[in-house]
């Protein structure tokens, strides 16, 4: 996200204070380079943003924690999390929407998805976080929903997460009410920061540094024009090896430095799987096999989808992440959530209403924006984090642009 944020990660002093920055999904931050800068290509027609919020109406906002460096000491850090909110219909809505999920791989969370699977409705914010700060999130969540009159009488708001134990003090719990609820307030309609930012700062993805990504297309059935967008909290596949952009085997070609502890002095986590720097002899070093991790991704569409058809939206991103070369590990949280803005006034719950459904025979036209967009939306998200030290000295590497690139322009 930020220019800074590696000088943040290694060189602030330990006694450093919190650093929470509250991040609207139209902040100023620095142009971030984005995928397509680089020339890697793309299938389809971006929105003005080629973000999640050319969906009109749509607000995310975003909180990022920073806090100390060195060794871990739980309860105090180092620190490197936060929280990314997404609203379907805006901050001043109280209007739900209709919604589905799919998990393609278990070993993670997204709560409120029994009742999106027996309603086929989302009530409220959907908030990503960290593993271990789900709850305090899921309980902010609930409180704010109440705050705005939100009309029921229990509420089960989305909250999902990656594991951010690499680099985050994620044992102390430093994620507060009190980030959920700034970064709910904060939300914006605009451009969304990418990169190290809001709930994935701590975030590994394809063995680079990752954290949030964005992108979105346009789609058009008939005389009529549609947008999709994606949002994704990218954390799966500690592992450089299976990475593929542009059926270009990446992750074994580009040369780029090693994750690894960079104080040889301190004790290492997760020492079976990165090295100390200064015992590496290589500087492609990585290991052969891939740590699991976790992404989330959500999907948000104006066309008029219903929830049986929002479902099978839901299920698409699994073809993206195969073309980016995943198998979706045994222990990766890979949930993916999609839902509609299309009917407004015209969704209750309490009587009979005219919904427009989006023609069946048409869906494929859909699924191809969706996983054109979240193909997009995972480079975008490494291509725009910086590299970032961590607890115990562990630095995870930032993707580097300018070889990036120079594979892409290979004939």
């Amino acid at each position: 996200m930020f220019n800074a944020l590696s000088i943040l990660a290694s060189a602030i002093p330990a006694a450093f204070l919190v650093i929470a920055i509250s991040v609207s999904a139209s902040a100023q931050a620095k142009d971030n380079i984005r995928a397509r800068d680089l020339g890697i290509p793309f299938a389809g027609t971006t929105g003005p943003l080629n973000a999640i919020t050319d969906v009109t109406g749509l607000e995310v906002g975003q909180v990022t924690v920073i806090k100390g460096k060195g060794t871990l000491d739980v309860g105090k850090g180092p620190i490197r999390t936060g929280v990314t909110a997404i609203l379907p219909r805006g901050k001043n809505s109280t209007s739900p929407v209709f919604g589905g999920w799919f998990t393609l791989n278990g070993s993670g969370e997204m709560t409120g998805t029994t009742w999106i699977e027996e309603r086929g409705v989302i009530d409220g914010p959907i908030l990503i976080t960290n593993t271990h700060s789900v709850g305090v999130v899921r309980d902010a969540a609930v409180s704010w929903m109440v705050d705005k009159g939100w009309a029921a009488d229990w509420h089960a708001p989305v909250v999902a997460e990656t594991y951010d134990g690499g680099l985050n003090d994620i044992n102390g719990f430093h994620v507060t009410k009190a980030h959920a609820l700034d970064a709910l307030g904060k939300a914006k309609g605009g451009k969304v920061v990418e990169g190290v930012v809001g709930g994935g700062t701590g975030m590994i993805c394809n063995g680079f540094k990752g954290g949030i990504g964005t992108a979105s297309r346009q789609y058009q059935v008939g005389s009529q024009s549609y947008t999709l967008g994606v949002l994704v909290q990218c954390n799966y596949n500690w592992s450089r090896n299976d990475l593929t952009i542009a059926g270009k085997e990446v992750g074994k070609r580009l040369k780029a430095d090693p994750n690894c502890f960079t104080d040889s002095r301190i004790k290492r986590h997760f020492g079976d799987y990165w090295p100390y720097c200064d015992s590496l002899t290589v500087s492609s070093t990585q290991p052969d096999y891939a740590r699991d991790g976790s992404i989330i991704i959500v999907i948000a569409t104006d066309a008029p989808l219903l929830p049986h058809q929002l479902r099978r939206v839901a299920k698409r991103p699994s073809l993206a992440l195969g073309r980016l070369g995943t198998v979706s590990n045994a222990g990766s949280g890979d949930i993916f959530l999609a839902f509609s803005t299309a009917a407004n006034e015209q969704l209750s719950e309490n009587k009979i209403s005219n919904i427009k459904m989006f023609p069946n025979n048409h869906l494929s036209t859909v699924f191809r924006a969706t996983v054109d967009a979240t193909e997009e939306a995972i480079i975008n998200a490494m291509v725009a984090a910086d590299t970032v030290i961590g607890i115990n000295g562990l630095k995870l590497v930032a993707i580097p642009n300018d070889g990036l690139k120079a594979l892409m322009l290979e004939k």
